[in-house]
């Protein structure tokens, strides 16, 4: 049996897996991986709230401050590409230890920030670790754990990704309010140090491979493809809507350059930065639309959510991010038992049973008044969160199931992009959509906060149809469950 990427020696084979559950060895993994990239993963999301508290103590108008998100999130997603060769190149261990010195640096300079340029620049480099640092982590995991305890595992390390677009945003305001902004940057320097450490105590080396070559041209055209559709995307709300030149050039830029490198990664294969060969295997190629399909779920609601709470009920940003956190709740309900269901059965009934449950709680805010009972709000978000959490550990394990080891860090980039563009489209397309509503119901209603109601509840229910899309598309997945894998030597 292969080594663990866990021992300190690799010569010794890991624990056995028992009934009761994962061995001590992918335990420990956990924890390495969950502290290493706990920082990353709420960073995407913690600094939404401190925007305007930036703007006016770095003396910025908001279309400069904004750089300090959207600056994050195109270097994250001009990282991930890099990640398969990066890993090869140096191996996983080393790989993991880099990107979390990126972070770590960026964390720094982004906490000494004395302007807003400054500022910008550390986020890029926060930015460039993040996306080092997540397809890494799910590297290691899949080439430690097998495909046997893929589902239980991705529940554990899933736990950052899921509570932090909800708890982001609610320990971004706790920051802000009662400390300076600058602590946002500065809570991370303490888990990237421990990070460092365990990674430095627990994780083996793992086999690298000096020879591999990067992919030029593939690098020249996926990241800034990804990057161009990313920001195009970003911008529509802004520009209030897609037809205008900044959303429309990097767009069509973007979709111009993924096209040629799809076209480019077909004919060469295994050579090519990103194997796109890989999404023949049915698990993987509908994982991925999928995951695209949660970013309208989970992100696009994401926008809608404390928007109606302080718009339609009038509830202050701190009550609105609290409320918020009980979708966070309904998700850790489900998640470990979604995890094991899936090692069991496999993904598909799981997944199915979780989109409706998410669009159950999403058509509750159809009826978006502003007397909303609190108790129906809370009720609606536990039972979005129990469904997201249901649906998204699935999802993340089952890109693997017809995934040899040698092709897992391949599986991470596609699934990794395709989660990064669905979140950036599931915010652009339902902010369009309430643009949209909120500029007829100006024109029926004035402004009263019928008008604002009637916006909410149409934009809540296309929420909702993408909810009902994607547990019919699930309906494509798998019904069996994992089967055995060799990992890499």
């Amino acid at each position: 049996m292969p080594a663990s990427s866990l021992d300190p020696t690799p010569s010794v084979a890991p624990h056995a897996p028992t009934a009761t559950g994962p061995d001590r060895s992918l335990i420990v993994l956990s924890v390495v991986v969950i502290v290493g990239m706990i920082g990353a993963v709420f960073d995407s999301t913690i600094i939404n709230v401190a925007l305007e508290t930036l703007g006016r103590q770095l003396h910025a108008p908001i279309s400069t401050i904004q750089w300090v998100t959207t600056g994050y999130v195109l270097a994250l997603a001009i990282a991930v590409p890099v990640t398969g060769w990066l890993s090869r190149r140096l191996g996983g261990k080393t790989a993991w230890m880099l990107a979390l010195v990126v972070f770590l640096v960026g964390s720094i300079a982004a906490g000494f920030a004395w302007d807003a340029p400054s500022l910008i620049v550390a986020r890029l480099v926060q930015g460039a670790g993040a996306g080092i640092l997540i397809p890494v982590a799910s590297n290691l995991i899949v080439a430690a754990a097998g495909r046997e305890r893929l589902g239980s595992v991705m529940a554990t390390i899933s736990l950052p990704g899921i509570l932090g677009p909800v708890l982001g945003p609610v320990l971004g305001g706790v920051v802000v309010q009662h400390l300076d902004w600058r602590w946002i940057f500065w809570l991370n320097v303490p888990l990237c140090i421990a990070g460092l450490l365990l990674a430095w105590r627990y994780l083996a080396p793992v086999p690298r491979d000096p020879s591999a070559r990067l992919d030029g041209l593939g690098l020249a055209l996926l990241s800034p493809g990804v990057a161009g559709a990313v920001f195009g995307l970003s911008r529509v709300s802004a520009a209030g809507g897609f037809a205008h030149a900044q959303v429309l050039l990097p767009l069509a830029v973007g979709i111009v350059l993924l096209a040629a490198f799809a076209l480019r990664a077909l004919r060469i294969g295994g050579r090519s930065l990103v194997d796109l060969r890989l999404l023949r295997a049915r698990s993987l190629s509908v994982a991925a639309v999928l995951l695209f399909l949660s970013g309208l779920a989970l992100f696009g609601a994401l926008l809608l959510l404390p928007l109606y709470l302080q718009q339609v009920r009038g509830d202050s940003a701190t009550t609105a991010g609290l409320i918020l956190a009980a979708q966070g709740a309904g998700m850790l309900l489900t998640r470990s038992i979604a995890g094991k269901l899936m090692d069991r059965i496999g993904p598909r009934w799981i997944v199915v049973t979780a989109f409706l449950i998410v669009a159950v709680g999403t058509a509750a805010f159809m009826s978006a008044q502003p007397d909303l009972p609190l108790w129906v709000i809370l009720l609606a978000l536990v039972v979005r969160g129990a469904g997201l959490g249901a649906a998204t550990v699935p999802l993340m394990a089952v890109s693997y199931l017809d995934t040899d080891a040698a092709d897992v860090p391949h599986a991470s980039i596609i699934t990794r992009t395709a989660q990064q563009l669905g979140g950036s489209f599931g915010t652009a397309v339902l902010a369009v959509i309430l643009e949209s509503a909120l500029a007829t119901a100006v024109t029926t209603y004035g402004t009263s906060t019928t008008g604002l109601a009637h916006s909410y509840a149409l934009a809540f229910g296309w929420a909702t149809a993408f909810a009902v899309l994607s547990a019919i598309i699930a309906l494509l997945l798998p019904a069996h469950g994992p089967r055995p894998i060799e990992t890499a030597r």
